[in-house]
């Protein structure tokens, strides 16, 4: 799995012009499923999420988390965190899963964040064509990726 976290002072996901997901400050989680993820990945992704310590305490050091800060979440689907440009212009998705798979592994890991978050996280729509508005924090934006735990 690979994610794109970041921090934010607001952040809101449409499908065809109706928002599904709306927060203000939290993370806004950006998704990527390929075929060899496992339960432990989603595991420990969503684990290292909420207690990622990128928030200000009150001496302005990034030093909380958002269970911390008591903060909301949306998890966007993104295949195309896999892509690959290592040949020509146009991006391969091969390393993407496709829905038969990634489907269940979103899901899963929008209720294993909810279960360690302690609430209710937003979503976009698997698949949809999503527009994603976010006020970055910061700014402050991480990668990780599950296959490189750094």
């Amino acid at each position: 799995m690979r994610a794109i976290i970041q921090r934010v002072s607001k952040a809101s996901v449409a499908v065809e012009e109706k928002i599904t997901s709306k927060i203000d400050n939290g993370l806004l989680v950006l998704l990527g499923i390929e075929d060899a993820d496992t339960q432990e990945d989603l595991e420990w992704l969503s684990k290292k999420i909420v207690n990622l310590r990128i928030f200000n305490d009150s001496e302005g050091v990034m030093n909380q988390s958002l269970l911390d800060i008591g903060g909301n979440a949306i998890v966007v689907s993104q295949f195309t965190l896999h892509a690959s440009t290592k040949k020509g212009n146009r991006p391969s998705y091969i390393k993407a899963a496709k829905p038969p798979v990634a489907v269940p592994l979103y899901e899963k890991f929008v209720t294993q964040m909810e279960q360690d978050l302690g609430k209710e996280v937003g979503t976009g729509i698997f698949g949809a064509d999503m527009q994603v508005e976010l006020i970055n924090d910061g700014p402050v934006t991480i990668a990780i990726d599950t296959k490189n735990r750094e």
